[in-house]
């Protein structure tokens, strides 16, 4: 029994010691791998090689030439020449004037006679401006109605052309009353008047006078 146990166990001694041993193998060559700088080339080799890609934008395309069409100009057609013509040579002749002729041009000018211009009408004189006239109808005012009531009153001066019939041609205010409607009265009246015409050397003229128009109220 004592033979078999220990047989037995000195069989079991170099199965344990075969890990170890192993072991000691495998650190072995990874040192002389260092040593030797094999390691780092086997670990090149195993490891994956990076593949790197670049990508490339593609040219433009580029477009194709323009085609410009030339034009042939067909070659100038030059006209045939003109025949050449004899000119005969004309020698230049002076021929002199008539006698007459310079007689004429010393003779003077005979005188242009001026019309005669008729003269101008004379205009007529402006009328003049009398002191005192005549009536055939005296004026005869109406005093207005609303005037009366607002008690206006006063004198209008008035500048008055009478004509050769003795009418009353143009009535203008030369001065004023102070109120419009009496005013506008005393020109009406005025235009109904009849004057004297004024004579002179015997004819009648016409002429400019001041005729007042008094506007009063009675008591």
């Amino acid at each position: 029994m004592s033979f078999s146990s220990s047989a037995h166990a000195g069989a079991q001694a170099p199965r344990k010691l075969a890990p170890l041993a192993a072991i000691v193998v495998v650190h072995l060559i990874l040192f002389y791998l260092l040593q030797t700088g094999m390691l780092s080339k086997v670990v090149h080799a195993a490891l994956p090689r990076v593949v790197e890609i670049s990508f490339v934008t593609p040219p433009k395309p580029v477009a194709p030439p323009k085609t410009v069409p030339v034009v042939r100009h067909s070659a100038s057609v030059t006209p045939p020449p003109l025949p050449l013509l004899a000119i005969p040579q004309i020698e230049p002749t002076i021929t002199p004037p008539p006698p007459q002729a310079a007689h004429a041009a010393d003779t003077p000018l005979a005188a242009v006679a001026t019309p005669t211009v008729a003269p101008a009408p004379p205009s007529p004189a402006t009328p003049k401006l009398v002191s005192g006239v005549e009536y055939l109808r005296p004026p005869q005012p109406n005093y207005p109605q609303r005037s009366r009531r607002m008690g206006e009153a006063g004198t209008v001066i008035l500048r008055v052309l009478i004509n050769e019939r003795g009418q009353a041609e143009q009535v203008l205010v030369e001065k004023s009353s102070g109120y419009d409607a009496l005013d506008d009265e005393g020109r009406s009246a005025v235009q109904r008047t009849l004057f004297k015409p004024r004579l002179e050397d015997g004819k009648p003229v016409a002429v400019y006078a001041l005729v007042p128009i008094n506007f009063q109220q009675r008591s």
